[in-house]
């Protein structure tokens, strides 16, 4: 087997290490019962640890109250959505039932015509009242517009007309009635509005 050259640097180096390992030798046993010293870098380690997993835990903390609140907001919020379900289910119906009077009352008027004696007239009368208590009963209020002064939230102005006797902006007559279902609109009433006196 060959040997290989050591040099002197090398030997250096290993006496060296050598000396050291001897050192830190002497010093843990020179002392049996006390505990080895620590380097301040070896103390700062373990503070950073912990500062860091205090850190993370508040964050995670944070993410779980902020998680818990966004679900209970979720879960009043589709409380609030069945309920106002529930609330206003009958609303396409009504809305079907509203142009049906809509077509009695022009039935009505019409049989006016042949004399309110008429027994077409007090019979579409009955069934128009029928109708209008049970769409009462559901929740629809009919909106009452001539001679209130208009209101684009419930009025829907379809002509302007000049009125010596009705100031301007006022309702002179209802083309179409307007309803309420509980409290939202259900449809606005058509209008006509008085545009002031002639000029």
């Amino acid at each position: 087997m060959k040997k290989i050259p050591v040099t002197e640097s090398e030997e250096d180096k290993s006496a060296e290490l050598s000396e050291a390992e001897q050192q830190r030798r002497r010093s843990t046993t020179s002392v049996p019962n006390q505990a080895p010293v620590a380097t301040p870098a070896e103390e700062a380690e373990p503070e950073d640890e912990v500062a860091r997993l205090q850190a993370d835990l508040d964050r995670f903390r944070d993410l779980a109250m902020r998680s818990q609140a966004d679900f209970e907001n979720y879960k009043k919020r589709c409380a609030r959505e069945k309920d106002e379900a529930v609330k206003y289910a009958n609303r396409d119906l009504l809305e079907r039932l509203v142009a049906i009077a809509d077509n009695f009352e022009l039935g009505l008027s019409a049989a006016r015509e042949q004399g309110e004696d008429s027994p077409i007239y007090s019979g579409m009368s009955l069934v128009l009242k029928q109708l209008n208590d049970f769409v009462a009963e559901n929740g629809l209020q009919p909106i009452e517009a001539v001679g209130e002064k208009f209101d684009p939230n419930l009025h829907e102005a379809i002509a302007h007309e000049p009125s010596a006797e009705v100031p301007e902006e006022t309702v002179l007559r209802q083309v179409r009635r307007g309803y309420r279902f509980k409290d939202r609109l259900l449809r606005p009433s058509t209008v006509v509005v008085s545009s002031g006196p002639p000029k």
